[in-house]
C-alpha cells in the first residue's frame, strides 16, 4: 500500500479598504511506503520539496494577482492611500523592514551569507535580494525560516532542489 502525502498551503494578504486576496495550493502524492523505514531523511526531503513547491506557487499566484490588481486599481490605490502605494505593497519593491529581516535571518543561518542569500533569491525569483517585491520577500522569509528551523536544507535550497 502506498504512503499518501497531502500538502496544502494557504495564504491571504490584506488590500486597501478592508479587502483581501488569497491563494491556495494543495495536492496529494503517493510515495513508496518503504521510505518511512528505509530512508526517513529522503522522505523528509520529499516532503520539504513538495511544501516549498506549493508555497512558491501560492506566492507567485498572489504576486500575479496583486500586480494585475495594482495595475488596474493604481489610481484608486494611490488616491485612496498614498502611503500604501509608496511602501511597497501590491507587488512593488520590498520594504526596508522586510529586507532587513531577510538579512537578519540569513546571518543566523550557518553557511548562508549575503552572497549566498542573493544566489538563493536568484534561484527562487530570478533577481537579487535588492530587486524583490513584497511578495517575493515574504516567500524568501518563509524559506529562510524553514532553513533556520531545519525543515529545509540550506544546500538543497541553494541548488534549487527545494525552491
Amino acid at each position: 500500500m502506498p504512503l499518501k502525502l497531502h500538502v496544502s498551503v494557504n495564504k491571504k494578504i490584506g488590500l486597501p479598504e478592508y479587502s483581501s486576496l488569497g491563494a491556495a495550493c494543495g495536492f496529494e502524492l503517493e510515495l513508496d511506503q518503504s521510505l518511512l523505514a528505509a530512508d526517513p531523511d529522503g522522505l523528509q526531503a520529499r516532503i520539504r520539496q513538495a511544501y516549498v513547491a506549493c508555497s512558491r506557487a501560492v506566492n507567485e499566484e498572489l504576486q500575479r494577482q496583486t500586480e494585475g490588481s495594482c495595475h488596474t486599481n493604481h489610481t484608486a490605490i494611490t488616491q485612496g492611500s498614498p502611503e500604501l502605494a509608496a511602501n511597497g505593497r501590491h507587488g512593488h519593491t520590498a520594504s526596508e523592514k522586510q529586507l532587513s529581516y531577510v538579512r537578519q535571518l540569513a546571518q543566523q543561518i550557518n553557511g548562508l551569507g549575503i552572497r549566498k542569500l542573493d544566489a538563493l533569491a536568484q534561484k527562487m525569483f530570478g533577481k537579487p535580494v535588492a530587486g524583490l517585491t513584497t511578495l517575493d520577500a515574504s516567500g524568501l522569509i518563509d524559506v529562510l525560516k524553514g532553513i533556520k528551523s531545519g525543515k529545509i536544507d540550506v544546500d538543497a535550497a541553494l541548488n534549487g532542489a527545494a525552491v
